[in-house]
C-alpha cells in the first residue's frame, strides 16, 4: 500500500470521526432506542492477506424506519472509519469478505489490498450486482487503484449516500432504468 493512500486514510477517518462525532452518537441513540440489542456490532471479515478483524457496524435491523434508513444511505457503514485508522481498512478498496468465505481465486486476490467502506461496486451497482462482476470490479480495483482513483470513488459514494439509492429503492428496476453512476466494466481482465 502506498504512504500517500494510508495518509488520506489516517487524516481522512480521523477528521471525519471528529466531524461526524455528533451525528454518530444521534445515529446510535436511535438504532438503540427503535430496536433490541446493542447499536454497534462487530462483524467477523476477513481483512489483508486474509487476517481477521472486527469490522464494526450500525445494526440495521430491516423491520424499523431506522435501520432501513441508515442502511439506505449507507450511515450503517459509517462506524468503519474506526476499523480505517486502525489500520485494518481503507475508505477505498474490495468490501471484506467474511471469514468463512474460502480464500482460493478472486477471493483471495481481493485480499491484496485493505478491505474498504466503499469501492468501484458499491457506485456501480452496490448489491444488484451478480458476484461475478462484483468480482471483475474489486480486481480491477486491486490491480490499477491509484489516489485520483480512490478520490473519485469517494466523491461518487457522497453524491449516492446523499440520494439514498440503497438496494430497496432499486428493486423492480431493470438496469437500463437504474439511476446508479456505473464504473465501466475493465477491459482484458478475466473473471477469476
Amino acid at each position: 500500500m502506498s504512504t500517500s493512500k494510508r495518509a488520506v486514510d489516517v487524516v481522512g477517518g480521523t477528521l471525519l470521526l471528529l466531524l461526524l462525532a455528533p451525528a454518530l452518537l444521534a445515529l446510535a441513540a436511535a438504532v438503540a432506542v427503535t430496536s433490541r440489542g446493542p447499536a454497534l456490532i462487530p462483524l467477523r471479515r476477513a481483512g489483508a492477506r486474509g487476517r481477521p478483524f472486527a469490522m464494526l457496524a450500525f445494526r440495521t435491523a430491516p423491520a424499523t424506519r431506522t435501520g432501513r434508513l441508515l442502511h439506505r444511505h449507507y450511515l450503517d457503514h459509517l462506524p468503519q472509519l474506526i476499523n480505517v485508522v486502525r489500520g485494518e481498512m481503507s475508505l477505498v478498496g474490495p468490501r471484506p469478505l467474511p471469514v468463512d468465505h474460502p480464500l482460493t481465486g478472486t477471493a483471495r486476490a481481493r485480499t491484496a489490498v485493505r478491505p474498504g467502506i466503499t469501492g468501484p461496486w458499491q457506485i456501480g451497482g452496490r448489491s444488484g450486482l451478480p458476484w461475478e462482476e462484483m468480482a471483475v470490479q474489486d480486481l480491477y480495483y486491486v490491480r490499477e487503484h491509484w489516489l485520483g482513483m480512490d478520490l473519485a470513488i469517494l466523491a461518487r459514494t457522497a453524491a449516492i449516500a446523499a440520494r439514498g439509492l440503497g438496494p430497496r429503492r432499486l428493486r423492480g428496476r431493470t438496469r437500463a432504468q437504474d439511476p446508479r453512476p456505473r464504473v465501466p466494466r475493465p477491459q482484458g481482465l478475466r473473471q477469476a
